[in-house]
Parts: structure tokens; sequence; C-alpha cells
């Protein structure tokens, strides 16, 4: 019984992540546009999606403005593979001390929970999504 046991263990975890794994390529659940990321829900957001590209932005910076649409294309496009999110530095400092935002826009990328890039300035979509396709 007990090698019966370990397969029937075996089979349902093979089960398990090729659903999960379905999951994520198809976008279930994953935003198709920015999600707004502040101080209580930072960790919450980068904790539960794979890959997060948080954009550090300000009501006032004509250059965040700018990026701002080349954003929500690349969350749709992207769906599923790199979940995106803005986060507004004049209203959420602690973040924005934590990560030493200096200027903006900053796109801070997270890969498994972890910062593995900083993206600063505006620049075209092709540039942008060249930096950030790499981590997803």
């Amino acid at each position: 019984m007990d090698e019966l046991e370990e397969l029937r263990r075996k089979k349902l975890e093979q089960l398990k992540e090729r659903f999960l794994k379905g999951e994520k390529k198809m976008g279930d659940n994953w935003p198709n546009e920015p999600i707004e990321i502040n101080d209580g829900n930072l960790e919450e957001v980068v904790n539960r999606y794979d890959t997060v590209a948080v954009d550090c932005w300000a009501e006032w910076c004509a250059p965040c403005h700018m990026i701002a649409p080349i954003l929500k294309e690349l969350a749709t496009e992207m769906q599923g593979k790199i979940v995106f999110g803005k986060l507004n530095v004049d209203e959420n400092r602690n973040i924005a001390i934590k990560y030493s935002i200096m200027s903006i826009p900053t796109l801070l990328v997270f890969k498994n929970r972890g910062l593995v890039d900083r993206i600063v300035g505006a620049m075209p979509k092709e540039m942008l999504k060249q930096q950030i396709v790499k981590y997803q």
C-alpha cells in the first residue's frame, strides 16, 4: 500500500503543478492593467505574483504621465506573465524611502519576491519592454 500511496501523491503533485502553470500562462486572476500599490499592499502583491513591475510616479511629473499609457498597454500584453502596479511616491513615502527612489519615473521590478531591477526614466515602449521582458 505504501507504493500505491506514493504514486497517488506524485500524481496529485503533478496535476497540481500543471494546473498552476496553466493558470499562470492563461493569466487567470492576473490583472490586465496596472493596479494601485501603496505602503500597505506592496508586500502582498509581490508575494502573490512571480513578477511585479511597480511604476513609482507623482501627479506633478510630466514624464510619469508620458509612460502611463505605455505601462497600461504592457500590462494588457503581458497579462499572466508580469503584473504592473502604480505607486504614487508623494502619498506612499515609506516605500519611496525604503527603495531610495530619487528620480521618477522609476520602475521597480520584483521577481520571486525580491527586487531584481530598477529602471529609471521615461523611454519608448519597445525600449521599456526589452528591459522588462527578460523577467517574465
